[in-house]
């Protein structure tokens, strides 16, 4: 017992005589040490550990407003928070609090951004609501944006009118900033906006050898000869997507072009803004040249038009590869759909009438040996006839979206037999859709 005791004793006296090593070790700890070893101590202490680029990636996960919360917790994080990597993509949300569900960019972190990181952004996109205040903010921003070199902008409206409300000089003055001072712009998405030809020249004068994917439909102040300007300098433009009134044999020949890199995507929007409108005839020789350059491109067409405004279209083979009927289309337009869409790959009906499809689905499975999905919705089609239809496409249907209320029961299947014969034929189980799914 003495000798326990003496030895307590003994190790109390040399404690007292010598500080201990942990000591000095605190004192020669640096600021930011001391910080991991207070937080090394709280509960979830691995974060602390976490290596740069792991935390990093995670930041970039985060919204804007949790990823300011997030840099307060500890210096470490605050740096990274301020890491230019973490600005390179980027969406501005922007929206009127009292008319939008959204949640809006707070104006105090925008003026941060602006401030500390407009020169590292490079993916950008701005997203607005219907409000003319937002869309106007979004410009603002946009003429900021003097001292960064943007890859990709996306303008983006929730709902409409948004920018097409926005004065249209301010509107230019703030997209030729970016045009400007962007000399690798490749995507450039600016659907519903009024950009303009002059505009689009200054694009094509700073970025024709890097663009890559230019959007923009539903924007009316750009005419023919602007969208081929585009098409003529950008050779590397590889996705296309505007309305029909823009589309012209001269644009396609231009997309043909031995010097042009081939498309892989081209979509196109044919809109009647009021009924009787005439749409104009684009001629087979100018698809042709265009299905030789590119021979694998995909061209998607959304048809939102009035059943007698139909006359232009598909009386000659088309290349379309994907095609959404928005209104009421005729058994007869389907029916030239069947004969002339050998290309076909998807096709989506919303509505037709009440004269059943039973023969334009049998064409359409003969001659679109392509075709893989399709959705109807609003029309109607004998049980029979629609079995036969999947009989004849088989399992290449990968996509098989019908309402319930489309088939028609008769002397061969009812509603409940019907999904058992289709699941057969499909090879997997299938039941008829209760809301639509396209």
């Amino acid at each position: 017992m003495k000798r326990i005791i003496g030895g307590e004793e003994d190790s109390n006296n040399s404690s007292s005589k010598s500080p201990p090593r942990t000591c000095k070790k605190v004192r020669k700890q640096t600021s930011e040490e001391a910080e991991a070893v207070v937080v090394s101590e709280l509960p979830g202490s691995e974060w602390a550990r976490l290596p740069q680029e792991l935390l990093l990636h995670i930041f970039q996960y985060l919204p804007l407003l949790d990823r300011a919360y997030a840099s307060q917790v500890c210096r470490r994080w605050n740096q990274t928070f301020h890491m230019p990597e973490l600005w390179r993509y980027f969406e501005f949300e922007l929206n009127q609090p009292a008319s939008s569900y959204l949640k809006a960019t707070h104006p105090d972190l925008i003026k941060q951004i602006i401030k500390r990181h407009s020169n590292h952004l490079q993916y950008v996109s701005l997203k607005v609501d219907s409000s003319t205040e937002s869309a106007v903010a979004a410009c603002d921003i946009l003429s900021q944006l003097v001292n960064c070199s943007l890859k990709t902008l996306g303008l983006i409206s929730t709902a409409r009118p948004s920018f097409m409300e926005v004065p249209k000089s301010h509107f230019i003055s703030a997209l030729t900033v970016v045009f400007l001072n962007s000399k690798s712009l490749s995507s450039l998405k600016i659907d519903d906006t009024p950009v303009d030809d002059p505009s689009l020249k200054v694009l094509v004068a700073n970025n024709s050898d890097t663009l890559k994917l230019l959007k923009m439909s539903s924007c009316p102040h750009v005419s023919p000869a602007g969208i081929l300007c585009v098409a003529d300098q950008c050779h590397g433009l590889r996705e296309l997507a505007l309305n029909y009134h823009l589309l012209s044999d001269e644009l396609l020949l231009a997309l043909s072009s031995e010097k042009h890199v081939h498309l892989e995507h081209l979509r196109i929007d044919v809109v009647s803004e009021n009924p009787g409108q005439h749409f104009h005839t684009i001629k087979k020789t100018s698809w042709d040249a265009m299905v030789r350059h590119s021979p694998k491109f995909n061209l998607v067409m959304y048809f939102f038009l009035y059943e007698d405004e139909f006359d232009p279209f598909f009386n000659e083979e088309s290349p379309v590869t994907h095609l959404y009927f928005g209104r009421s289309v005729s058994k007869e337009v389907l029916g030239r759909v069947g004969l002339h869409c050998p290309r076909l790959v998807e096709l989506v009906v919303c509505a037709n009438g009440l004269r059943p499809l039973d023969e334009e689905l049998i064409r359409i499975a003969k001659h679109c040996t392509q075709l893989s999905a399709i959705g109807l919705g609003e029309c109607e089609v004998s049980c029979s006839a629609f079995v036969e239809f999947v009989k004849m496409c088989g399992r290449r249907l990968s996509q098989l979206s019908i309402m319930e209320e489309v088939l028609i029961p008769d002397h061969k299947y009812s509603l409940d037999e019907i999904h058992w014969e289709v699941s057969k034929h499909l090879g997997r189980v299938w039941f008829p859709d209760m809301m639509p799914t396209w």
